[in-house]
């Protein structure tokens, strides 16, 4: 199937590492010149040239930090600049450290709380905020928000909450922004193979003494019997983002492999 994305142009952010580096990936081989944006330049930097060689599309590093407006702003209007438009954004910046090691409510502090919902809830809401002008302005555009199935669960305090944020947010922008032509839909990854995730699995396999497929199949809880990749969190991304998604706006799509036991409507 032919995804309609040559010669689109998107924004991502947290797009140097991980979900974010593979989302990047697969719109840029789909034909998108990208920008990625994260606040580590190095990090950022290696990544965008890797985009750009394995695929021959543009790909621009962006430091950018979505916990400031101004720092936003400046994200959008670089790639503006850039590009010479946008018509695609990917929220996906997070603090992937909050809420990691699942503290409880005594443990589940103000600074934590604010930190994370600053980056990724209303860091969302500003990136978004910054782009719809021009989207806007041509009559078409995607806006996709990657949050995760927390927000099915409980194990942590500021990761269900933040990730019901985004679902709430993306429906709201969905009612508001489809009649100019543009949708935005919300993805909830679940357990997720990406770089950092691969070495904790081999570390966490050799501690069991098992191998990494077995290790995998236990910690996955999904139908697919395995742990997803971000290859295939990615592919998701790219149809939503495309104009073959026309018929999604406002929705949730979970990426999970079919989490066990949960009935979803």
């Amino acid at each position: 199937m032919d995804l309609q994305l040559t010669g689109k142009r998107a924004i991502i952010t947290g797009g140097s590492k991980g979900i974010g580096l593979a989302i990047a990936h697969a719109l840029a081989t789909e034909g998108v010149d990208v920008v990625l944006a994260a606040r580590n330049q190095e990090t950022l930097e290696k990544a965008a040239a890797e985009v750009a060689e394995r695929t021959g599309r543009r790909a621009i590093p962006v430091v950018a930090d979505t916990g400031d407006d101004e720092s936003v702003k400046a994200l959008v209007a670089r790639a503006v600049e850039e590009l010479g438009g946008v018509d695609i954004l990917v929220n996906n910046a997070s603090n992937q450290a909050v809420g990691a090691a699942f503290p409880d409510l005594a443990g589940t502090t103000d600074e934590a709380f604010w930190g994370d919902v600053n980056v990724k809830v209303v860091g969302y809401l500003r990136a978004a905020r910054a782009v719809a002008p021009h989207l806007k302005a041509q009559g078409w555009g995607r806006i996709i928000n990657i949050s995760g199935l927390g927000y099915w669960q409980t194990h942590s305090i500021v990761r269900s909450i933040r990730n019901v944020s985004v679902a709430a947010l993306t429906k709201n922008l969905a009612d508001e922004l489809g009649p100019h032509g543009i949708n935005v839909t919300v993805v909830h990854p679940g357990q997720t193979r990406t770089e950092s995730k691969t070495a904790q699995f081999e570390a966490a396999a050799r501690a069991a003494g098992i191998d990494v497929a077995d290790y995998e199949r236990q910690i996955a809880d999904n139908a697919i019997g395995r742990v997803v990749d971000a290859a295939e969190v990615a592919d998701v991304v790219a149809f939503l983002a495309s104009p073959r998604s026309v018929s999604i706006t406002g929705d949730a799509v979970a990426v999970g492999g079919g989490l066990l036991g949960t009935v979803n409507y």
